[in-house]
Formats: structure tokens, sequence, C-alpha cells
């Protein structure tokens, strides 16, 4: 039996839905992804952790559950909500429904909701907290917070300029109030239990034609030829909420990766003697991670090549003196434009970020190097004085684009490069 499922923004408003995969009642930042697949990578996707995702495109689970494409060992999105969910898949990959797989995470699902009239309330105010209440089915159990909904609903429709005095009704005081506190500790590391060894990863992409090309655009066929460059070489990646996705373009160009936790000081980075460093996609405001930052500054004064994605993109930036403002409603989808300033060249991105580094108050060694088509944010940065690039985007993503894919074949020719440097110091 279908149970009633309700949304309440922290502005008050109220949809109301049918729920699917867990019951029960939660409170996020409701965001928007416009994604037409990989609905299970967004929910894996640590970058969304204690988040709701909205759905723009209306139908999810047409593909079922593959597992083999999860960003993560587990879901960190606390809400899903879609106007149409398939209960029967077709893929022949297919391992179980959507459904199946949100009540195992303890995820809760809403569908039968008008998501792009939701869409468009968070377009024009900007992203916002919300909570989901999916009932029980049990009238007694759910009497109280079915009144407190009633409540709210009935100010609204009687009179919508008592959306303030909504605004005073406890529940949506709590709703506007929740905060996460330091995501990044909570999701370090979430993808490590997938990681492959090198040859592993390059085979499983190899299946699907997802492996790296040569200086001609053909792909490599085989791991050892894929990996012939960077053979030896060793790169640190700085976990702070990576995808599995960033560590396996890492290992199928042949780079040993060793992954450390977000807590990681520079200098127990530097004992590891990497090659190169990534700074690694992850949630949260950017802002409220002052000790990583000034870990990032010490690093930056060692020649070692660094790569900034998404989270460390903004840490990156964060350490040289820049700063960061939050996005009015974020880039989530595998549709975000993007131009390559110096050859004005578009390139169709995989994004997930609400938060964007303000590119007026980037310093002198830094210059811009890609810009948002939509809104002309910064999504790129070279910086001079030391060997630093970063990309607000992820560079070639599983259920995403493969076109941004050079930057992390920029990066290992950076890590080649040091490494032979470190080799010829040796022998002297």
């Amino acid at each position: 039996m279908n149970t009633k499922a309700y949304i309440v923004l922290a502005n008050g408003q109220v949809f109301e839905g049918k729920s699917f995969g867990a019951t029960g009642c939660v409170t996020g930042e409701v965001v928007f992804t416009t994604g037409m697949t990989g609905y299970l990578e967004t929910l894996t996707d640590p970058s969304n952790y204690g988040q709701i995702i909205l759905q723009t495109f209306p139908l999810a689970g047409d593909y079922g559950v593959i597992r083999k494409d999860a960003e993560s060992t587990k879901a960190h999105a606390v809400g899903f909500v879609v106007r149409e969910w398939c209960s029967t898949p077709s893929n022949f990959r297919c391992e179980e429904t959507l459904d199946q797989y949100l009540k195992e995470q303890g995820v809760i699902g809403v569908y039968d909701v008008d998501t792009r009239a939701l869409t468009k309330i968070l377009r024009d105010n900007g992203t916002m907290n919300a909570r989901i209440v999916a009932l029980s089915g049990d009238a007694e159990k759910d009497k109280e917070v079915t009144q407190v909904l009633n409540s709210i609903k009935h100010d609204l429709v009687s009179n919508p300029s008592l959306g303030n005095h909504a605004g005073k009704i406890r529940l949506v005081e709590e709703i506007k109030e929740y905060k996460l506190e330091n995501p990044v500790a909570k999701v370090s590391r979430s993808a490590t239990g997938l990681q492959l060894e090198n040859k592993a990863a390059f085979d499983a992409a190899l299946e699907y034609g997802a492996v790296p090309v040569d200086r001609s655009g053909n792909k490599f066929t085989s791991y050892e030829e894929a990996a012939a460059k960077a053979s030896g070489t060793k790169v640190v990646l700085w976990d702070f909420g990576a995808r599995a996705s960033l560590t396996q373009e890492l290992q199928k160009r042949g780079v040993e990766v060793v992954v450390v936790d977000a807590a990681t000081t520079c200098e127990e980075i530097l004992a590891l003697k990497p090659d190169g460093v990534v700074l690694s996609t992850g949630p949260g405001n950017p802002a409220d991670y002052e000790a990583i930052v000034a870990e990032i500054s010490q690093l930056c004064g060692h020649f070692i090549p660094l790569l900034g994605i998404g989270l460390g993109h903004q840490l990156l930036a964060l350490s040289q003196g820049a700063k960061t403002e939050k996005l009015p409603y974020g880039h989530r989808g595998e549709n975000q434009p993007v131009k390559n300033i110096t050859s004005g060249k578009v390139l169709i991105t995989s994004q997930n970020c609400g938060y964007t580094v303000v590119k007026d108050s980037l310093p002198e060694t830094a210059f811009q190097t890609f810009e948002s088509v939509n809104d002309k944010t910064c999504e790129g940065i070279q910086y001079r004085g030391f060997l630093g690039t970063s990309v607000q985007f992820y560079p070639k993503t599983s259920g995403g684009h493969q076109d941004t894919a050079f930057v992390y074949d920029q990066f290992v020719d950076m890590v080649v490069m040091r490494h032979q440097s470190q080799l010829a110091e040796n022998q002297d």
C-alpha cells in the first residue's frame, strides 16, 4: 500500500507525494540535479552527504541498481525526490530495483510530486533546508505530525501572506536551523572499499570503452600501454570525500594511488614521498575547513604537482588567499557547459557543487582557466609559483561525459616529470 509523504520546505511550503524506499523522517538541504542518468552515482557521491536530492528528469529507476557503478560503499544522500520511479527496471546489468536499494540504505524516497514546481522554487529562492516525512500508514502513530502539516498547509492556502507566520511553527523553525557539522570528516575515505588494483581498474573500464587515450586520440587497448608512461609514479589522494571514479582514473593511467584521510597533515603527506597530490571532491562549505586550508598552504611551498577537484579546487584557492561564496542553487548534473577561456572551446561537464571561488578574489599568482557558460563563475584555476591547477567540475566521471579526461592526462604528465626529476637528482 502506498503511504503519503510530505516535503516541508524551510519557507513553510508543503509538497505532498507518495513514499518509496525507506520511511520515517529526515532533514537536509534540498538540491536539484539535472542529470538524465546516473542516479546511483548521485546517491552514493560523498559530496551529497546529508542532502535531499531532487531529480529534474521525470523518471528514475528504469535501469535499476548496478552496484559496480556506485561511487562509494553506501548512499550519502538522505532523501530522493522524483516525479516517477520505475518498479520494473530493464537492463542486463540490473541487480535490484531502486526501491529495494533505498530501503536497504535507509534513504527516504518521495514520488508523485510536482518536481518542476519544486525546482522553480529553488531556482527563484535558492537551495534551502527541508524535512521529508514519510508516514508509516498507522493513523495513530502519524496523528501528531499530520496535524502539524495540516496546520501549515491551512495557513498558506487560506492566506498566502501568512508565510512568515507559518515560519513561526516549531517544525519549520527546526528545519531552518538544521546544519551539518564537519561533513568531510564523516565521508573521508568512504570510497576506499571499492578501490581496485590498477590493472583491474583498467580492465573494468575497457569493458565499456571508458579508457584513456593516446596523444592521437586513440583508446589504449591494454593496461601495459596505458600505464607505460607513469610506471613507478606515486600520487597521494587527499580524500575529503572522493568518488571511486577519481581513484580509478589515476589507476588506469598507471599511477600508484595512496589514499589518506582528510585529517592528514602536510608533514605526513611529504613523508610518503609522492610525485603528486590530488585534493579531492567533498561536501560542505569550504570556508569551514580552516585547518585543512592551512595544511594545503604549507604543501604549496614544496615543488609537488597539485590537482584540486571540486571541494579540492575551492580549498586550494582559499589557501592562496582567494574567497569562496555559496551559489544560489548550485551546479549539479552531467550537462553543465564550461568554456576554456584560452581556446574558447565549450565542454559539457559533470558537476556537483554548491559553492564557487570568487574570481575577482584570485591573487596575482593565479589565473582563471575555465568559466561556467551559464553564470560566468570560476570553473578552473592555474597557479604560478608552484605546480598547482584545479577545476570545479568532475573530469571524466562514470555516468557522465569523457571529454574532460585531459585534466588527468595533463596532471599525470606533471607527475611523470616530477618523478623523473627526482630520479635524476638521486643519481647525481
